[in-house]
C-alpha cells in the first residue's frame, strides 16, 4: 500500500484483462488521461489556427507541402517547440509526484539534456517523414483550411507522444534514446556526406572539414556523450541503496569518463589543428574501455556471470582487431575504428542492461487466499 500510495478503506477496481486479475484505481487515470487528451487537442488547435490566419493574413490561396513556407515547416516548427514545451510541463509535474520513484531518481541537472535529446529525435523524425513525403508528392499543394487540418492532426499526435513520454523516461528509455542518437546521426552523416568515398579515409572523416554537414556527425558525438553522462548518473543513483562500494564509485567514474571523450571527439574533430589531440582522446576512450571490460568482475561483482563472459570475448576481440590494424597492417583505419566502435558500443548497451536490472527493486508478491464461503 505503501508503495502504490493506496490509503486505508480506498476501493480498488477489479479488472479480469489477458487470464490477469489487475488491481487498479480508476479516478485519477481516468482524470490523468482526460487532461492529456484535452491538452494536445487544445496547443494543436491553437497551432491550426495560428497557421490559417497567417496564410489568410498572407492572401495566399495554396500552400505547398514542403518548402520554407510550408505545411512540413509549420508542422516541425509547432510540433518540436510546443512539444517540448508539453514534454517539460508533463515531466515535471510527474517528477513531484511522491509515488514516482523512476522520475525522482533523475536530478534537475540532467533536466536539459532529456530535454535537447528528446527534441532532437523529434526533428529528426519529422524532418524523415517529410522528406519521404516530398519525394512521394513532388509540388503538391492544398488550401489553407486543409493545410491547417494537416497541421491541427500533426500537432495533436506530436503533443500526444509527448506527454506521453514525459510519464515513462527510465533507464531503459534513456539506453533507447542514446542508441536512436548515436545511430541516427552516424548513418545520417554517412548519407549525407558530400564525398561519398569517405570510408577510403577513417570514421573521424565524416566530423572533419573536408566533409559536407560535419557538424552532424560531431553534434551527435557530443549530444550522445551528455545522454550517457546522464544515464550514468541516474544508475547509480538507483543503485546506491542497494549497492554502496568504492569500487562501484570507480566503474561509475570510468564510465563518465567514457562518455567525456566520446564527447571531446565530436568538439576536438580530426582536422590538422586538433588531430593529435583527437588521437590522443580516442586512444584514451578505448583504454578506458579495455580497463572496464578487464576489471568488471572486482568492479561490480554482482554481475552475471553471462555478462563477464561476454565481456572478456569482447576485450580479445578488441585486442585481435588492434593487434591487426597495428602492427600486423592487416586492417585498414575504417575497418579497425567501425570494428571498435561496434564491439564497444554494444558492449556498453549491455552494461547499462545489467547495471538497470541490478537497480530495479526487487518484485514484491503477496499471498492471498481465494474462497467462495462466506
Amino acid at each position: 500500500m505503501d508503495e502504490l500510495n493506496i490509503q486505508d478503506g480506498e476501493e480498488l477496481e477489479a479488472v479480469v484483462k489477458n487470464k490477469r486479475l489487475i488491481l487498479q484505481t480508476t479516478n485519477d487515470s481516468d482524470h490523468r488521461s482526460r487532461r492529456e487528451f484535452l491538452w494536445s487537442l487544445g496547443v494543436a488547435l491553437l497551432s491550426g489556427i495560428i497557421f490559417l490566419l497567417y496564410f489568410c493574413v498572407k492572401d495566399q490561396r495554396q500552400v505547398p507541402l514542403s518548402g520554407g513556407y510550408s505545411i512540413s515547416s509549420a508542422i516541425i516548427i509547432f510540433g518540436v517547440v510546443l512539444g517540448m514545451v508539453l514534454f517539460s510541463a508533463f515531466f515535471i509535474k510527474a517528477r513531484q509526484k511522491s509515488d514516482n520513484r523512476t522520475l525522482k531518481n533523475i536530478y534537475w541537472r540532467n533536466f536539459p539534456t532529456i530535454i535537447l535529446a528528446v527534441g532532437l529525435i523529434l526533428a529528426l523524425s519529422l524532418l524523415g517523414i517529410f522528406w519521404v513525403f516530398e519525394l512521394i508528392f513532388p509540388d503538391i499543394s492544398f488550401d489553407p483550411v486543409t493545410s491547417s487540418l494537416f497541421v491541427l492532426i500533426f500537432c495533436f499526435f506530436i503533443n500526444y507522444m509527448m506527454i506521453q513520454a514525459a510519464g515513462i523516461i527510465s533507464p531503459f528509455a534513456l539506453t533507447t534514446v542514446f542508441t536512436i542518437v548515436i545511430i541516427s546521426g552516424v548513418i545520417i552523416s554517412m548519407v549525407t556526406n558530400g564525398n561519398r568515398h569517405w570510408w577510403e579515409y577513417n570514421l573521424s572523416f565524416l566530423g572533419t572539414d573536408l566533409a559536407h554537414n560535419a557538424w552532424q556527425f560531431n553534434l551527435t558525438l557530443i549530444i550522445s556523450a551528455l545522454i550517457m553522462i546522464v544515464l550514468v548518473d541516474y544508475l547509480f543513483v538507483s543503485l546506491g541503496p542497494n549497492y554502496r562500494s568504492w569500487r562501484l564509485l570507480i566503474l561509475r567514474g570510468l564510465l563518465t569518463l567514457t562518455a567525456v571523450c566520446l564527447g571531446s571527439i565530436g568538439i576536438f574533430t580530426n582536422n590538422q589543428r586538433f588531430h593529435f589531440i583527437h588521437d590522443q582522446i580516442a586512444s584514451s576512450l578505448a583504454y578506458l574501455v579495455l580497463a572496464m571490460i578487464i576489471g568488471i568482475k572486482w568492479m561490480l561483482p554482482q554481475i552475471s556471470r553471462e555478462f563477464q563472459v561476454f565481456s572478456y570475448v569482447m576485450g580479445i576481440i578488441l585486442v585481435a582487431v588492434s593487434l591487426a590494424f597495428k602492427p600486423i597492417d592487416y586492417l585498414s583505419l575504417t575497418g579497425f575504428e567501425m570494428l571498435s566502435f561496434f564491439a564497444v558500443f554494444g558492449w556498453i548497451l549491455l552494461l547499462f542492461q545489467n547495471l538497470q536490472f541490478l537497480a530495479e527493486p526487487t518484485q514484491q508478491k503477496v499471498i492471498v487466499r481465494i474462497s467462495t464461503k462466506h
